[in-house]
C-alpha cells in the first residue's frame, strides 16, 4: 500500500516545495626470482588491459603497506593475480579500473564485492562476519578519525571513487598494522601525481524508481543547502548560544526569566527549519567532477601535482513500516507500529591536492584531502501506539546533518642500496554538525466530539498528554595526529628484517543538547495550527511557550574522549628454502583509552560513570608461504589481534540514528576484546590474470562487544556489552576466469566469489557481563549458541561480462547476495533482530571512443534491477514484527567524462 498521498492529506500545511599517495608498491615480493616472473606477467597484463584511468595509464596503482621492501608494480585489472600471489600476507586489491568497472560511487560499494566482505548501513564493512569494530580502514597508511557519534571507525560511504586509486583488503595480520585487527585492513591509497599532464572533466545524472518525480517531504532550510553549505539560516542567535554557554541548563527559574525565554525562542530560527512540505516531483539525481594533474621536471627528479574536485547530489525516500512488540513470542498485535516516509537530499562535496616529489630513488609526498558529507532529512509518521489507547499518532522530523573530515599527510620513502627508511606523519580533523533537529508530535483521538469535541481532529497541546514538540543541537569534533617510522633492512639475499614505531593521538569533544516546548492549556484553535504557528512569535508570545532542557535527563550531555597509542615492532620476511618464505613479526602496542562526562552545568555532582582503559599488548602474527608447484601455493597464518569499544559505547549520551530512526545508549563498562586468529588457503593461478583460491578461516573472540535492545515506554533503545567468549569458522573461495572470443578482441569476464561462516557466542552459568558498573548474568543479554551480530552465514558475490583488451568497452553484470544477519540481540527475551539484505542485480556498461582527438568516456548503470526490498525483522514462530521495512528503488544513471 502507497501511503505517502494519505500523508500528503494529513501533512498540516498545503505549500508544495520547489524545488597522495604514500609509499609507492611496497614489498609486494617475497623473493627476487618471484618479483621479477610477477613484473614480466604485470607489463603483458597491461598491454592488453588498458584501464582508461586518468593518470594511471602508465604508472599503475600506488599501495601503501608501512615498512616494506619497495617493488615496481604495475597495476591493472580485477585483483591482479601476480599482485596477490606475490604479497606475503593475504589481500584482495581493487585498482581504480576496477572500481570503475563495477561502477560504485563510492567506496563501500566497491568493496561488497570482495570475498568475504558485507557492508552494512550503507558505509560500513565486514570481513568475513565481523563486525565494523573488527576492521581496520587507513587513508595512504595512516588512521582516520570518524564524524559519526556512534562509531570509532570512519564510514566508507563518504569516500568517493574519484579520489581513490586503490583499495587492499588485507585479511591476515602482520605486525606492521596496528593491533585492532580483528578481522582485516581497509587500506584506501589516494590518487597519485601523474607521469603526464591531463585534464578531465566528469558530469552525470540518475533516477530513482521509489523517489525521482515521486512524492517525498522536505523543508526549505536555506538557499545553499543544495551545495551541502548552509547559508547562515541555522547559525544559533546569540541571546540562545549565550544561555548555551552559561552553564545552566536552559529552564524558566532563577537563571532565567519567562522574557529571556521567550526572546531566546523568537530568535530560533522558524519556518526555514520547522515546516515540512511535501513535493510530488523529487528531482534528479546528479554529479560532477574535474580532475586535473601536470608533472614538472626538475634537475635530479620531477615534482608531480594532482588536483580533483567533486559534488554529487542525490535524493533518496522511503516508505517504512516500523514496529516494536513486548510480548517475548511477538503475538498479538504490535506495541507500535508506524508508517513513515523518510526523504534525504544526501550532498557530497569532496576535494584532493597532492604533491609528489621524486629525487632519484628517493620520494616524498604531500596529500590534503577534503570531504564533506550532508544528510538534508524530512520524515512524516502515522501510526498506533498501545500505551495511548486507540489515539492515532502523527509524527513530523525534519533535521541537517553535516559530516566533514579534512586529512593531511606527508610520507617520505628514502631508499639507500639494501637499506630502506620510510617516514610518514598525519593530522586529520573530522566534525559532526546536526543544528535544528526539530520533532512534532500531533494526536487524534478518535473519540465522539460529545466526549472529545477535537477527537476528529489532530491536535497538539504542547503539553505531552496530546503532543509535543523538541528541539536539539549536536556537535562533534575529533582530531587525529599520527606517525610513524620503518626501518628495512636486506640482511642477506632474500631477508629483508624491518623494525618500526607508530602513534596515534585521537581526541574527540561531542556534544548533545535537547529541549522540549511547554505550553499550558492552548486554545483549541491553536492546537490545530501547523508546527511553524504554533512556535511562531506570535503565539510564543500570546500563549506563554516556553522551552525546557532535557540533556541531562537523556544522559550525558557532553562528553571528552581520548585514545593514545604507542607501537613498536619487529618483522622478518625470508625466504627459508626455495619455494617457502617466511613472514613473522611481532607488535608491542599500548593504548590509552578515556571517556569522561563533561559538566556542562556545574552541577557538582557525580557524572555518569567514566572509563579509563590502560592496555599493553604482544601481538604476534606468522605467515608461512610454499610453493608447492610454478603455479600453486599454499600459505597457513596465524596471530593474535584485538578490538577496543568505539568511543560513542562507552558513553550514556543518548544518540539517535537518523537511519535506523533507534535510540543508542553506551556502557561505561566495556573492556577490550581479544581475537586468536588462524587461516589456511590454497591458491592456484592456473593462467596470467586467473586463478582459483579457497581458504578455511577460524576466530576466537574474548569478551566480544555485542548491541542488545530494551523497550521502555514504547521507545526502542540500543545498548552495548560484552558477551564472555565466541567463535567463528568459515570458508571463502575464489575464481577468476577469462575467456578469449575468437576472431574477436573482446572476452567473456567471469569473477565469483562465496563465503560461507558460522559463529556462535558461549554463555555458561555464573557468566557475567558489566553494565554501567554492576555485573549482569550473561543470559540476561545473551543466549549461548546464537549467532555474532552482523554475520551472514552466505556470502555470494558474481561478476559476468564482456570486454574490450584492446580499447575501452565494458558491459557488466553483477550479483551481491547476504544471507540474513543479526542487527541486535532481542529485548527481554525476544528473538534477535535479523536483516534480510537478500539478492541484488546490478548492470555497469562503459564505453569509451575519440572526439576530436579528446578521450570520452559513457558509462550506465542500472542497479537493484530485481527490485529487493530492505527488512529488518523479528520471528517466532508465525509472528512477525517489522522493525523496519521499505522498498529499494531501482536506480539508473548516465554519466560521461571528457579527457583532455
Amino acid at each position: 500500500m502507497n501511503t505517502r498521498p494519505l500523508f500528503a492529506s494529513l501533512l498540516l500545511m498545503s505549500s508544495a516545495l520547489v524545488a597522495p599517495a604514500t609509499l609507492a608498491a611496497e614489498n609486494l615480493t617475497s623473493s627476487d626470482a618471484r618479483s621479477a616472473d610477477s613484473g614480466a606477467d604485470t607489463a603483458a597484463g597491461a598491454n592488453e588491459q588498458p584501464s582508461n584511468e586518468q593518470g594511471s595509464d602508465e604508472q599503475g596503482v600506488d599501495v601503501s603497506i608501512p615498512g616494506g621492501r619497495n617493488a615496481d608494480i604495475v597495476v591493472t585489472g580485477r585483483f591482479t593475480p601476480n599482485v596477490v600471489r606475490t604479497t606475503p600476507e593475504v589481500v584482495s586489491l581493487l585498482s581504480s579500473a576496477d572500481i570503475a568497472r563495477a561502477g560504485d560511487g563510492d567506496i563501500s560499494g566497491s568493496l561488497q564485492r570482495v570475498t568475504g566482505l558485507s557492508v552494512v548501513g550503507g558505509g560500513y564493512v565486514y570481513v568475513r562476519g565481523l563486525g565494523d569494530r573488527y576492521s581496520l580502514a587507513l587513508l595512504n597508511g595512516s588512521p582516520l578519525p570518524s564524524p559519526e557519534p556512534l562509531k570509532r571507525v570512519v564510514p566508507l560511504d563518504i569516500f568517493p571513487t574519484n579520489v581513490i586509486d586503490s583499495t587492499m583488503v588485507q585479511k591476515s595480520y602482520s605486525a606492521n598494522f596496528p593491533g585492532e585487527f580483528g578481522g582485516g585492513v581497509i587500506n584506501l591509497t589516494t590518487k597519485s601525481t601523474p607521469k603526464e599532464s591531463f585534464l578531465t572533466i566528469s558530469g552525470g545524472l540518475g533516477w530513482d524508481t521509489e523517489t525521482t518525480n515521486e512524492l517525498g517531504y522536505t523543508y526549505y532550510g536555506s538557499s545553499t543547502d543544495w551545495t551541502g553549505f548552509d547559508d547562515g539560516e541555522r547559525k544559533i542567535p546569540r541571546l540562545f548560544g549565550d544561555a548555551l554557554n552559561s552553564g545552566h541548563p536552559v529552564i524558566e527559574g532563577a537563571n532565567f526569566s519567562r522574557a529571556d525565554i521567550q526572546a531566546m525562542l523568537m530568535g530560533l530560527s522558524n519556518t526555514p527549519t520547522t515546516l515540512l512540505q511535501k513535493n510530488n516531483h523529487i528531482p534528479v539525481n546528479w554529479s560532477a567532477s574535474l580532475t586535473g594533474g601536470t608533472n614538472i621536471d626538475l634537475a635530479d627528479g620531477q615534482l608531480g601535482i594532482i588536483a580533483t574536485a567533486g559534488i554529487s547530489n542525490k535524493w533518496r525516500t522511503r516508505d517504512s513500516l516500523q514496529q516494536t512488540s513486548l510480548n517475548a513470542d511477538l503475538s498479538g498485535d504490535p506495541q507500535t507500529s508506524y508508517q513513515r516516509v523518510t526523504t534525504d537530499n544526501r550532498i557530497v562535496v569532496n576535494g584532493l591536492l597532492g604533491f609528489g616529489l621524486e629525487l632519484g630513488e628517493h620520494k616524498v609526498r604531500w596529500t590534503n584531502l577534503f570531504i564533506r558529507d550532508t544528510l538534508k532529512q524530512g520524515k512524516l509518521a502515522l501510526g498506533t501506539d498501545r500505551n495511548q489507547s486507540d489515539r492515532d499518532i502523527m509524527k513530523q522530523d525534519t533535521a541537517w546533518y553535516a559530516r566533514q573530515l579534512f586529512n593531511s599527510q606527508i610520507a617520505s620513502e628514502f631508499q639507500f642500496d639494501r637499506l630502506k627508511l620510510d617516514l610518514r606523519g598525519g593530522y586529520a580533523k573530522s566534525q559532526r554538525d546536526a543544528p535544528y533537529e526539530r520533532g512534532f508530535t500531533y494526536v487524534r483521538t478518535n473519540l465522539p466530539t460529545d466526549v472529545d469535541p477535537m477527537g476528529e481532529k489532530f491536535v497538539n497541546d504542547l503539553g505531552g498528554n496530546r503532543g509535543d514538540a523538541t528541539l536539539a543541537f549536536s556537535e562533534l569534533d575529533e582530531t587525529l595526529w599520527s606517525g610513524g617510522v620503518d626501518l628495512s633492512y636486506e640482511v642477506l639475499p632474500r631477508v629483508t628484517a624491518t623494525v618500526g614505531y607508530a602513534f596515534s593521538d585521537t581526541k574527540r569533544y561531542s556534544e548533545r543538547r535537547s529541549f522540549i516546548y511547554r505550553a499550558n492549556d492552548l486554545p483549541r484553535a491553536v492546537q490545530q495550527l501547523r508546527p511553524d504557528y504554533l512556535l511562531s512569535d506570535a503565539s510564543i508570545q500570546a500563549y506563554n511557550i516556553t522551552i525546557l532542557e532535557t540533556s541531562a535527563q537523556e544522559g550525558t550531555a557532553a562528553f571528552d574522549a581520548a585514545l593514545r597509542t604507542h607501537a613498536a615492532y619487529g618483522q622478518v620476511q625470508a625466504e627459508l628454502t626455495a619455494g617457502v618464505n617466511l613472514n613473522a613479526g611481532v607488535r608491542y602496542e599500548t593504548a590509552k583509552q578515556r571517556v569522561a562526562a563533561v559538566d556542562l552545568f556545574n552541577s557538582g555532582g557525580d557524572l555518569a560513570l567514566g572509563t579509563s582503559l590502560d592496555k599493553s599488548y604482544w601481538l604476534p602474527a606468522i605467515t608461512v608461504t610454499w610453493e608447492v608447484a610454478p603455479d600453486m601455493q599454499i600459505r597457513a597464518n596465524g596471530s593474535k589481534t584485538i578490538a577496543r569499544p568505539q568511543f560513542r559505547e562507552l558513553v550514556q549520551q543518548v544518540y539517535q540514528d537518523p537511519e535506523s530512526n533507534r535510540l543508542y545508549r553506551g556502557n561505561a563498562s566495556l573492556v577490550d576484546s581479544q581475537l586468536w586468529n588462524a587461516e589456511l588457503r590454497y591458491e592456484y593461478y592456473f593462467a596470467r590474470e586467473q586463478r582459483f583460491t579457497i581458504a578455511g578461516f577460524f576466530k576466537s573472540i574474548d569478551n566480544p562487544i555485542e548491541a542488545y535492545t530494551s523497550v521502555a515506554d514504547s521507545s526502542v533503545n540500543t545498548s552495548f556489552a560484552n558477551a564472555p567468549k565466541a567463535k567463528l569458522f568459515g570458508v571463502e573461495a575464489e575464481v577468476q576466469k577469462y575467456f578469449d572470443l575468437e576472431g574477436s578482441s573482446r572476452r567473456v569476464v567471469v569473477v565469483g566469489n562465496y563465503t560461507f561462516s558460522q559463529s556462535k557466542i558461549s554463555v555458561r552459568d555464573g557468566d557475567v557481563s558489566m553494565v554501567g558498573g554492576q555485573e549482569v548474568a550473561a543470559s540476561d543479554l545473551f543466549t549461548d549458541g546464537v549467532p555474532l551480530t552482523g554475520q551472514s552465514d552466505h556470502l555470494v558475490n558474481v561478476q559476468l561480462g564482456l570486454e574490450d583488451k584492446d580499447r575501452l568497452s565494458q558491459q557488466t553484470l553483477l550479483l551481491t547476495y547476504s544471507s540474513p544477519r543479526v542487527t541486535s540481540r532481542g529485548p527481554s527475551g525476544q528473538p534477535d533482530l535479523r536483516e534480510k539484505p537478500g539478492l541484488q542485480l546490478d548492470f555497469v556498461a562503459r564505453q569509451g571512443f575519440d572526439v576530436g582527438g579528446r578521450e570520452v568516456e559513457l558509462k550506465f548503470e542500472a542497479r537493484n534491477l530485481t527490485g529487493r526490498d530492505y527488512q529488518e525483522v523479528q520471528e517466532s514462530g508465525n509472528n512477525r514484527i517489522y522493525f523496519n521495512r521499505y522498498k529499494l528503488g531501482r536506480t539508473f544513471s548516465l554519466s560521461a567524462s571528457l579527457k583532455f
